[in-house]
């Protein structure tokens, strides 16, 4: 099949004019020489890597078949969607440390208000945690416990965590462009409500999700063995297929052992963890050179 060069252009010209991208940014963003933008949006290189063009596409927010301008025949989809060179066409964030960065800002908060410190905060929070996550405690006994223990006449756990978390920078866009080339979904311990929470703050991708497993509705936790398969059988591929993208090794592990794929994030460093994942949801495609 012959590229339309010339179509590829005006088209990739288009979507950097109306993301706002001067070419230099884009080329910045892509990893690409001015040189090859340049050439590509003239249309003056025949058949560019498909890599290129999916670097491209990735710097810009749009999917692989907004560029090119069709589907192509050599794309290997299932049900609509892409797959990547090493076969992942199902994507599981977790939420805490992915798509928001940690709570961990609460404990000093509560030490503040309490005049306890930090360290027996902590320490009460991580004993319970585990059967809030699973809803085997509601967060009413859970808030009941915890002031309890810091010896305070009230305390609302959710308020301390909707105030210390924020978005991880970069991952909505991101998560956004994931969303419309692979099947996507959320992999969370999490305490009952909260994910819920986060929607409605805008804490967390407003995008559609082919699963959503949150721990304290499936009564499981990672790395429980129970949960990832909860959350094989609602992705419906095989493990092979699937990738968590957690920043818990812990968590990683137990996925790694049922066969999925698995990569660390650093919320801390975004950008080098989402420069990963779109290296490894590289497509599973070839454009062959044609006279």
């Amino acid at each position: 099949m012959a590229m339309d060069e010339k179509g590829l252009g005006k088209r990739l010209q288009t979507a950097r004019r109306e993301s706002g991208m001067t070419q230099q940014m884009l080329c910045q963003r892509a990893g690409l020489s001015y040189s090859t933008l340049a050439k590509i949006e003239r249309g003056a290189i025949k058949s560019p890597s498909i890599f290129t063009i999916q670097s491209i596409a990735i710097a810009l927010n749009i999917t692989l078949d907004e560029l090119i301008g069709e589907v192509h025949p050599k794309l290997n989809k299932t049900s609509g969607t892409m797959k990547s060179q090493s076969g992942v066409s199902f994507i599981y964030f977790d939420v805490n440390g992915c798509l928001v960065r940690f709570f961990h800002r609460a404990f000093a908060k509560v030490a503040d208000i309490t005049g306890q410190p930090a360290d027996v905060i902590e320490t009460v929070f991580w004993h319970y945690n585990d059967q809030v996550c699973r809803g085997e405690m509601d967060l009413k006994e859970f808030n009941k416990i915890l002031a309890e223990h810091l010896h305070t006449d009230k305390l609302d756990w959710g308020e301390y965590y909707y105030s210390a978390v924020d978005p991880v920078p970069d991952i909505k866009s991101f998560v956004k462009w994931v969303s419309r080339n692979y099947r996507l979904g959320l992999l969370t311990n999490i305490m009952p409500g909260f994910l819920d929470g986060l929607k409605s703050r805008g804490m967390v991708p407003d995008v559609h999700y082919d699963s959503i497993v949150d721990s304290s509705v499936v009564g499981a936790i990672k790395p429980e063995p129970q949960i990832y398969k909860i959350a094989q059988d609602q992705a419906n591929c095989p493990p092979s297929e699937i990738l968590l993208i957690d920043d818990s090794r812990t968590n990683l592990m137990a996925a790694e052992k049922l066969g999925w794929h698995v990569l660390w994030f650093d919320d801390y460093n975004s950008q080098e963890s989402i420069a990963r994942i779109k290296k490894t949801l590289q497509p599973a495609i070839s454009l062959a050179k044609t006279d």
